[in-house]
């Protein structure tokens, strides 16, 4: 069987390692105001990602840069929507500029891992998925609350996985916080993805072997081994067969 994946980075984030990313991943999720970027970060990253045919998405998050949208906020149903309306059309207008189109939505932090297990969060996203009538797709956590919102709602998922953290035995991830959320190991990220890639399994963090789908994997653009990491991953996954697009 012929495998083929994406590989995707979070990325206009301030850390500006952009140019050094894009060789090896095939999709991006570009910050669009509410954690992290503006209008010249935005611009850079969408020119690069064309230069490099790499499918640009938004990444929008809940509008809180001084926690760069990694804490739950406290926020009205409808403040959370125009919030993460605004910053999706802000990116669609500079695409729309150099004539890039955009491919998918995945949010940031916090309000990405509560879409996965919050009812209202999820619903919030669904909703702005249905202001947008393109054929874009929502990157999500397989299982994940939002993906079954979303995919009774006819949204086009895409099952995302995560190549650089451990998971707990209920896929949710294991927090930053902990000495164990993060993997730098070439190597042991390699068999992590790869095992997600053959097996649909995935080993967590005590051991337990869990059923997981994924069809596009991130590696974390502000991990500071995030270049060296994803060119071998990268690599490795082509060496056994596997395409990347």
């Amino acid at each position: 069987m012929i495998y083929s994946v994406d590989l995707n980075a979070d990325v206009g984030e301030g850390i500006g390692n952009e140019p050094l990313l894009m060789p090896y991943i095939s999709s991006c999720n570009i910050a669009c105001g509410g954690h992290a970027g503006d209008t010249e970060t935005m611009r850079k990253v969408v020119m690069l990602a064309k230069q490099y045919g790499v499918k640009v998405g938004a990444h929008p998050s809940f509008p809180d840069k001084e926690n760069f949208g990694r804490q739950p906020m406290e926020i009205s149903h409808a403040a959370l929507y125009a919030a993460v309306v605004s910053q999706i059309e802000d990116l669609m207008k500079i695409l729309g500029e150099v004539q890039v189109g955009l491919h998918h939505i995945k949010p940031h932090g916090a309000l990405y891992n509560l879409a996965a297990t919050d009812e209202n969060i999820a619903a919030v996203i669904v909703e702005v998925m249905q202001r947008f009538a393109l054929p874009i797709k929502l990157y999500v956590p397989y299982g994940s609350v939002i993906a079954k919102h979303a995919i009774k709602n006819n949204i086009p998922v895409v099952f995302e996985a995560f190549a650089d953290r451990n998971y707990n035995d209920d896929l949710t991830l294991v927090p930053r916080s902990e000495k164990k959320a993060s993997i730098h190991d070439a190597d042991i990220m390699f068999n992590h993805v790869f095992n997600m890639i053959s097996d649909q399994k995935v080993i967590t963090v005590t051991g337990k072997i869990v059923d997981i789908l994924a069809q596009t994997f991130c590696v974390h653009g502000d991990n500071p081994e995030a270049i060296d990491l994803v060119r071998k991953l990268n690599e490795k996954l082509k060496s056994n067969g596997i395409q990347i697009k």
